[in-house]
């Protein structure tokens, strides 16, 4: 029996020394590999296609310059840190996998104080951010090759779903040193403006920061300004990136429309009601928007429409707003585009999932013979063409007039092939204002003599990008703050500014970095919710609808009765006639009240019971799962056990 006890006592302690040598064989295998395991939908930790082809391209080797301190505090700050650096380690070592053996280097370097590696930090241009403790951490890096040198002086953790792009678009940079020119047409102060030195004594006019579309923009390009009032785009311009173009004159729209048949590529935002980017008062939702925008003569020669006073209100892409009282108020015309409204198959929008419209138009038409048009951004049939300044009031008021149109209607296109002239008379002359007819009639004989030098068609194919809303690309529609240990920070609210770069990479010639960076902002909302909700809601809104019809006639007739009079003197005094009308009237009011409330609590009852099931289902799923599971294997262990 001792025996027996022994070689089972042996025998266990063999096993467990296996069991701990191969446990650590497999870490050791699997920390030299550095593979990881990623469930999330959208692979959000996991090397994109993007990334993996500009690695292959490498024929020249890179070098990466890791800058991390490896400090000795414990503090909260400080192990935050350290455990998003080696996130950043492993990802620079799964990069280094990918990419051709030899052609991308990986150094680390502490950069301790007074140290040549801090020296050589400085020099890449990374700099070390103070902690509260007053200690300076340095955690950021330098992409190098040859004479090219890309940093990013500080790797904050708010960006990490950035990461990725921020890495693969040093190494297209450092690999292909040289910025193509992007041209940004606008009446707007996307590139900021100074502060006022007279406004400033008297506490106001700070100045503006430029929009964080440009400043992004400049990462990748050389941005140029261009005037909204030119007559010639500069050949060395690749892209022009228009928004929201008020105004824009006769001569300006020829300079586009040569620009585009000299192969030119061009990207419009336009904008039917401006609510952020151009109100008057710069106030926000509900301020009076100047003019909305359009580029009407080339549109209608390449055979699209875009009205200016008509905005899309989606029921399935509404959002909720904060309305009077801080109180969550419908926006049917402030859209949430989600992935069914989005073209999956086009590069420059199939890795975003999310997109906002505020207040957006609607192109309609055919595209000329010679063009193709691509829908990038589209409505549901449950939507309709709704009045700007209707939009402009409370989104109730759109919601009790809703009627769905059946209509899918585009607010994003692109246009591909042979464009044609939309002044095919030429260059359009400028009228000075106290020109007469006959002086006219003499200018139009003298054109027709005038030797005509402008191009009627496009030599090539070409493609126009045209998005029918700008405040989408406004700051405050486009990020949200995020707080960080070291102060407020933005990041990607949605996945606005991603098409905006998308469409620009694209017609630029680098196509991969859209796969990497759309990544960075993916969204699951709940569209079965939403289905739901504007289910419950069309099956009580006419009802609404109605006992509020009801209830505002039984108020229109009990007015007309008040104000019946038998004479100037007995204004007030009714027939008894009358009197029993204005009782009915009145109850049949009160009634459709009561109707009315109730109908409105059915609705809210019906959408808080709806929520409520959900969030049990959620809470209950899981350990019911873990629970029956339990249950069947412990009756399968039971059934076996009682067979022997």
């Amino acid at each position: 029996m001792q025996k027996k006890s022994l070689e089972t006592i042996f025998y266990s302690t063999v096993g467990i020394a296996i069991m701990v040598v191969l446990l650590v064989a497999v870490n050791y295998i699997a920390g030299a590999v550095r593979t990881r395991g990623d469930l999330t939908q959208e692979k959000a930790y996991t090397l994109s296609q993007g990334t993996r082809a500009i690695l292959k391209k490498l024929d020249t080797p890179v070098k990466i310059r890791f800058y991390v301190s490896q400090s000795e505090n414990a503090t909260p700050e400080t192990v935050f840190l350290k455990t998003y650096a080696k996130r950043v380690e492993d990802l620079l070592t799964e990069y280094k996998q990918a990419a051709p053996k030899g052609k991308l280097i990986i150094e680390k370097y502490n950069p301790e104080p007074d140290s040549d590696a801090e020296d050589s930090a400085h020099l890449d241009g990374v700099d070390g951010q103070m902690l509260r403790s007053g200690e300076k951490y340095y955690m950021g890096l330098a992409v190098v090759q040859l004479d090219a040198k890309q940093s990013l002086p500080f790797l904050d953790p708010s960006r990490e779903r950035l990461l990725e792009y921020d890495l693969s678009r040093a190494i297209t940079r450092v690999a292909n040193p040289e910025k193509p020119v992007v041209g940004v047409m606008t009446p707007l102060p996307v590139f900021g403006m100074p502060a006022n030195p007279m406004m400033a004594r008297m506490g106001q006019g700070q100045g503006q920061e430029p929009w964080f579309i440009i400043n992004e923009l400049k990462n990748d390009f050389n941005v140029k300004n261009v005037a909204m009032d030119i007559d010639k785009i500069d050949d060395d311009v690749k892209v022009l990136f228009v928004i929201h173009p008020r105004e824009i004159t006769e001569k300006a729209q020829y300079a586009l429309d040569q620009y585009v048949l000299r192969g030119g590529k061009l990207v419009a935002f336009l904008d039917p009601l401006p609510m952020l980017i151009d109100s008057r008062e710069q106030q926000g939702f509900g301020s009076m928007p100047n003019a909305g925008s359009s580029l009407p003569l080339l549109l209608k020669a390449w055979g699209l429409n875009f009205d200016t006073s008509k905005v899309v209100a989606d029921m399935n892409f509404k959002v909720q707003l904060g309305g009077r009282n801080n109180r969550p108020q419908e926006a049917p015309a402030f859209l949430s585009i989600t992935a069914e409204g989005i073209n999956n198959d086009d590069v420059v929008t199939s890795q975003l999932d999310n997109i906002w419209l505020p207040f957006a138009g609607a192109f309609t038409g055919s595209p000329t013979e010679g063009l193709k048009e691509t829908v990038l951004l589209k409505s549901t049939k449950d939507s309709q063409l709704v009045d700007g300044f209707m939009a402009n009031m409370a989104g109730e008021n759109i919601i009790k007039e809703f009627k769905p149109s059946g209509t899918i209607y585009a607010m994003a296109v692109k246009l591909s092939g042979k464009f044609k002239t939309a002044f095919p008379n030429g260059k359009p002359e400028e009228k000075k204002e106290d020109e007469k007819k006959e002086g006219d009639k003499k200018d139009a004989d003298k054109k027709e003599k005038k030797a005509d030098d402008s191009l009627k068609e496009s030599k090539g194919e070409n493609t126009v990008v045209l998005v029918g809303d700008a405040d989408m690309l406004f700051d405050r529609v486009a990020l949200q703050q995020v707080p960080t240990i070291f102060g407020m920070a933005f990041s990607p609210a949605n996945g606005n500014l991603n098409l905006a770069q998308n469409a620009i990479e694209q017609l630029t010639g680098d196509s991969n970095l859209i796969n990497v960076r759309s990544r960075a902002t993916q969204n699951r909302p709940f569209t079965r919710i939403q289905a739901m909700e504007t289910a419950a809601n069309e099956k009580f809104q006419a009802e609404i609808k109605r006992l509020e019809d009801s209830r505002n006639e039984a108020q229109r007739k009990v007015n007309e009765l008040q104000q019946a009079k038998k004479d100037k003197d007995q204004r007030f005094i009714l027939s008894p006639e009358q009197s029993a009308e204005l009782v009915k009237l009145r109850t049949e009011e009160a009634n459709a009240g009561k109707k009315l409330k109730q109908v409105q609590k059915d609705l809210r009852k019906e959408v808080v019971s709806l929520e409520t099931k959900l969030k049990w289902l959620n809470i209950l799923a899981v350990p019911l799962a873990v629970a029956i599971s339990g249950i069947a294997i412990a009756a399968v262990k039971r059934k076996k056990t009682s067979a022997k």
